[in-house]
């Protein structure tokens, strides 16, 4: 039978019970319009915010990452819910940032790799930022086309989503590699927003807004996004130049260290290169798969 899912919401208080009902009701709901499994949290594609954090809870969320009780892991997986795949977040410290042994070496890569590839490399363009979404739409949906739980973005999806991060981007944190004038990879870090929302209690405007663009300047960490190039381009390295760009930048404006999330815990390509650098897994995030057929 052709499996069909469909993805999870969840809230509920620390209540076996209360869940209990919650899922049953979504089950049936579900089983009524010929779903037979329950995938999540996922909010609404894995496109968005995604994932179940399942450890180091002391810490708090990055932007766009999620965060949840503790006990919300033993509500879902009483009902029946078994790991499906994990997000990893891993964090690259103010050490790694200030390695110039390390720098030096990424240096050399990337020059080698740009000059063998005759790539080139430059920032994005915010006065044509709706061209510019559309390049990184094309890349996406080539360069993540055979990751697990894929879906691929359509434009108006796409266009929405850029349009929310629009206000968030520091250009100098985003990046195209191109050859022979066409993108093959994008490459977006934000300023970590959290930092500066932290404490205004969701309340932004009248006073709010004053301390949020004083928090602001305040801001010390990044959120490395996206990082993608496209299938008949990967395997080059290529990923290696974003890394040393975005950590050139970050150490000029006193950065002390970012969060690269999430990567897929069987995305070992990844999780590799970014542990060369000195990066750590820190926190991850689980998604959850339930029968109800």
């Amino acid at each position: 039978m052709t499996r069909s899912d469909s993805s999870d919401f969840f809230e509920c208080v620390n209540d076996k019970k209360v869940s209990r009902m919650l899922f049953d009701k979504a089950s049936e709901f579900l089983k009524e319009n010929g779903m037979d499994t329950i995938r999540g949290p996922v909010t609404p594609s894995i496109n968005d915010e995604c994932g179940l954090l399942i450890d180091s809870f002391d810490r708090p969320p990055v932007m766009l990452m999620t965060y949840n009780p503790k006990y919300y892991i033993d509500l879902i997986e009483d009902y029946g819910f078994k790991k499906a795949n994990d997000l990893l977040a891993l964090w690259i410290d103010k050490d790694v940032v200030k390695d110039e042994k390390m720098m030096s070496k990424l240096d050399r890569l990337g020059d080698l790799i740009l000059k063998k590839e005759n790539l080139t490399v430059r920032k994005v363009n915010m006065k044509d930022f709706a061209n510019e979404v559309q390049k990184v739409r094309v890349i996406f949906n080539n360069a993540w086309e055979k990751n697990w739980g894929f879906v691929p973005m359509t434009e108006d999806e796409f266009k929405f989503i850029a349009g929310n991060l629009k206000l968030a981007v520091d250009p100098v944190y985003v990046e195209f590699i191109e050859k022979d004038g066409e993108p093959i990879g994008f490459s977006l870090a934000l300023p970590d927003i959290n930092q500066a929302i932290k404490g205004l209690n969701g309340k932004l405007f009248p006073f709010g807004l004053f301390k949020f663009l004083s928090n602001k300047k305040k801001i010390n960490q990044l959120r490395v996004i996206i990082m993608g190039v496209k299938k008949e381009y990967q395997k080059k390295g290529i990923d290696a130049i974003f890394y040393r760009n975005i950590i050139r930048e970050a150490n000029k404006r006193g950065i002390l260290g970012a969060e690269i999330s999430w990567v897929l815990e069987d995305n070992l390509a990844m999780k590799q290169t970014a542990e060369k650098l000195g990066a750590r897994v820190y926190k991850t995030y689980r998604i959850y798969d339930c029968s109800i057929a």
